[in-house]
């Protein structure tokens, strides 16, 4: 069990325990990320792989954007999805196993579906992606691929990688989809939507893992800080507007007070999309590499001429941070403006 590193008072223990049940309603309420960037990061990491690769990925574009939040749905059906989206560092102590088995035998799996798994779910899927990529099984590496960037972009979410994942432990209540869905919704359009980035290989993606979950964790503290600014020059009314929904009193905020927000963190929200953009394509091409470079010529299917042309044309826009003025990202294409399957 774990040797938790503070003692709880009053209501933490009990909220520590019962998150997995509360993240499944808030995230099914938000849309973890937002439908909006967990398809923009499956889009982006596209354009930054090899030739070798592209195509393929490339082909089987609306399928890869399209099916990026399908973790989030499933956890209708599976009462053990919750966990794989989120990690409590605070819960494992400073002297984390970062390897599965270890984990395992040091916590037991109770404790660890209670204080989240998402950086060792996203290497168990890395192993699932990169089987399927041995056995050129075009479904499987479809369908993990598409997963894998979902978890990868959650991890990449400050809020994921905390206990005080709402900011309910600082009276804060409803930041988590302040920050990750309603303030990127909002300022989508003067985001950085481009990386000179290309996919490398990681030699160590257990290290790579690890370190970005810490690194988006070490972002907590700054992000609840500027919340506590910006509603110091607000007040109540002005911050939050009051609904009924079904009867019932719903609070959430105002737009004003998002954009103010959004401000007031810079450039946060859009530096964790595209370190998850960069991310992903790294764990792709690992994968694909891992499996023995298979050629991937036979599962993509035709690819003409002018595949090529339009390929290469959004490899430049999307290097020229211009596939959302030349109305080419997926998300906002009014074909996904609605509906949760493919």
């Amino acid at each position: 069990m774990f040797t938790f590193v503070f003692q709880p008072k009053s209501m933490r223990f009990f909220l520590s325990l019962s998150r997995s049940s509360v993240l499944v309603v808030l995230l099914l309420l938000t849309g973890s990320w937002g439908f909006l960037v967990h398809r923009t990061i499956n889009q982006l990491s596209i354009y930054e792989l090899p030739g070798a690769m592209g195509p393929f990925f490339y082909k089987n574009m609306d399928y890869l954007v399209y099916q990026s939040p399908r973790p989030d749905l499933r956890r209708n059906t599976d009462m053990a999805e919750a966990p794989r989206h989120f990690i409590d560092l605070e819960l494992y102590g400073n002297d984390i196993p970062t390897a599965w088995p270890d984990a395992a035998k040091r916590y037991g799996m109770d404790s660890l579906q209670k204080a989240g798994i998402v950086p060792y779910h996203i290497l168990w899927m890395k192993q699932r992606l990169t089987a399927a990529f041995s056995g050129l099984d075009k479904d499987s590496i479809l369908f993990y691929a598409a997963d894998l960037g979902h978890y990868i972009a959650d991890a990449m979410v400050p809020l994921h990688t905390t206990e005080n994942y709402d900011g309910q432990l600082t009276n804060q209540k409803g930041l988590h989809s302040l920050w990750e869905s309603m303030v990127p919704e909002l300022e989508i359009v003067n985001y950085q939507l481009s990386s000179s980035h290309r996919a490398v290989y990681l030699k160590n993606p257990e290290k790579v893992i690890w370190k970005s979950v810490r690194a988006a964790a070490a972002l907590v503290p700054d992000l609840l800080q500027k919340e506590r600014e910006v509603s110091a020059s607000f007040t109540t009314e002005q911050k939050y507007r009051v609904q009924m929904r079904n009867g019932k009193e719903s609070r959430s905020y105002t737009t004003a007070f998002a954009k103010a927000y959004a401000a007031r963190l810079g450039n946060t929200v859009n530096q964790q999309l595209l370190v998850a953009t960069d991310l992903l394509a790294d764990f792709w091409y690992t994968c694909w590499v891992d499996a023995g470079k298979p050629d991937l010529t036979a599962i993509t299917g035709t690819f003409t001429e002018a595949d090529q042309a339009q390929y290469q044309r959004e490899i430049g826009l999307f290097s020229g941070n211009q596939l959302l003025p030349a109305n080419l990202l997926q998300a906002r294409s009014p074909k996904y403006q609605g509906g949760n399957g493919y």
